[in-house]
């Protein structure tokens, strides 16, 4: 379980993360509201134990210490920290990413095997620009999940994308149930990685029946009832959400002993 206690990052000019306090399970997604994009990576990097609170916690499992957490967390598609950037060819942010996985397995140095394995022979030869916005964002949890110490993961802003939340969400459900970074040369009665997910938007969809936090509230104790996982996904539908916004960044920010770029608020850590 993911738990965050009055979590509060003061900026250098106005607060960055008002006192906070949710809660998220595993084979569950968490959805947290928070207006501007500044904040919502503030919270993305706080919630993976990449950015130090000014006060407040974060933790994972009974685990408190922040080193743990960056170890057992990946920030998905961040603006200005990691997400995609235009100029790159598939292949070449897939060799970049795994290259930053912390151990050696099969593939780390092939990314034209990995990417045939993992179901995207279809985008082989394409440039990232080119890539539908779901398409990419299952790109980015598949890398994200390379790393098998992973049991979090937090995806900043997927809505800021596309006006079809139906889209990312089911990705989102995917990754949280275990259908997401299997290993294919697992064994097939290997279990599921059923994961942690948070998905940090700019607004709620209307259609979402899952659990939901707003930052700079405490988690409403109805929604930290539905924490146990559902055994059949929400029926989502579509819905306007906020415009696509441009952003270049680092690939670093997913694996720990990497540094983040500095953002306004608490110590990047």
């Amino acid at each position: 379980m993911l738990t965050a206690h009055q979590l509060h990052i003061a900026g250098r000019h106005h607060t960055l993360v008002p006192a906070t306090t949710l809660e998220a399970h595993r084979a569950q997604v968490l959805l947290v509201q928070a207006n501007g994009q500044e904040r919502r990576t503030a919270v993305s990097l706080a919630l993976t134990g990449r950015m130090k609170p000014t006060s407040g916690s974060v933790a994972l499992g009974h685990d408190p210490a922040m080193g743990s957490l960056r170890k057992r967390s990946a920030i998905v598609d961040s603006p200005e920290v990691n997400e995609p950037e235009n100029h790159l060819t598939v292949r070449s942010l897939v060799s970049e990413d795994l290259a930053l996985v912390p151990f050696k397995f099969r593939d780390r140095t092939r990314p034209t095997a990995w990417l045939v394995k993992h179901g995207f022979r279809d985008v082989l030869d394409k440039w990232v620009e080119e890539l539908d916005a779901d398409r990419l964002l299952h790109l980015q949890l598949e890398l994200a999940l390379a790393n098998r110490d992973v049991d979090l993961l937090v995806v900043d802003s997927p809505d800021r994308h596309s006006a079809n939340s139906a889209e990312w969400l089911a990705l989102l459900e995917l990754a949280a149930a275990g259908n997401i970074g299997a290993d294919p040369d697992a064994a097939r009665d290997t279990p599921r990685r059923e994961l942690i997910v948070v998905g940090v938007v700019a607004r709620i969809p209307g259609h979402w029946m899952g659990p939901t936090a707003v930052f700079g509230q405490a988690m409403d104790p109805a929604d930290r009832s539905e924490c146990e996982p559902a055994e059949t996904p929400n029926t989502l539908a579509a819905e306007p959400e906020a415009g696509p916004v441009e952003a270049q960044g680092s690939r670093q920010a997913r694996s720990p002993e990497h540094e983040t770029p500095e953002h306004e608020g608490g110590d990047v850590q």
